[in-house]
């Protein structure tokens, strides 16, 4: 059988190299004069810079987790802070901009997006036009984008601003409205299918019956 001696002597120097690359060029182990008489000193002496390498190593490497954990921490607390729309407020306010138009006697497509103008929930009346169905995401996406009532869009465009329909995303159609929680948009609410005043009236009304105003 091989002796722990003849396993010394062909590990040693790839361990020495190893180690070596690991803690620079100062790590010294002696490899030189292997003979019998020694050889244990030798090993119990590459043994204890081995057993110190990998002390090291094992403190390098709970550090590495720590700073890892720490990045991942620090993403983790902004997504978990972040406000969103859930599905029950947005039935809520479905449910009041429904209200206000059958108060009002009118027949409405009703829609709701994310800050980013992704379509949450969309409904149309039985009554409503099937044009209503664009000119509502339209409404509630330029609200998302601009953080501001449609409305502003097309009281410039009266005002004689032209330009205003070449930036991108601008519906300037009033009946949007931007749905605010801290001063920050976590998404829009729009109306179509009544006139213009109507629409925003149902959809400011939406958004009351969730805030409680």
């Amino acid at each position: 059988a091989m002796s722990f001696t003849a396993v010394n002597r062909n590990l040693v120097p790839a361990l020495h190299q190893t180690l070596g690359e690991l803690f620079g060029e100062g790590f010294k182990a002696p490899i030189i004069g292997w003979n019998s008489s020694r050889a244990e000193d030798s090993n119990a002496h590459t043994l204890n810079h081995c057993s110190e390498g990998a002390a090291t190593i094992v403190r390098m490497s709970k550090l590495i987790l720590c700073l890892f954990a720490l990045a991942l921490t620090a993403p983790a607390q902004e997504l978990i802070s972040k406000k969103s729309l859930s599905l029950g407020a947005i039935k809520v306010m479905v449910a009041g901009a429904e209200a206000e138009a059958a108060k009002r006697n009118v027949q409405l497509t009703i829609c709701v997006v994310d800050e980013n103008g992704t379509l949450l929930f969309i409904q149309k009346a039985d009554g409503a036009g099937l044009n209503t169905l664009n000119y509502c995401q339209k409404k509630a996406r330029h609200s998302a984008f601009f953080r501001a009532p449609s409305k502003n869009a097309a009281d410039q465009l009266k005002a004689g601003n032209i330009s205003i329909i070449t930036a991108p995303n601008v519906f300037p159609n009033q009946g949007g409205l931007p749905i605010k929680v801290d001063g920050q948009t976590i998404g829009a609410i729009a109306t179509s299918g009544a006139a213009s005043e109507i629409d925003e009236a149902c959809a400011q009304a939406g958004i009351d019956a969730y805030f409680k105003k």
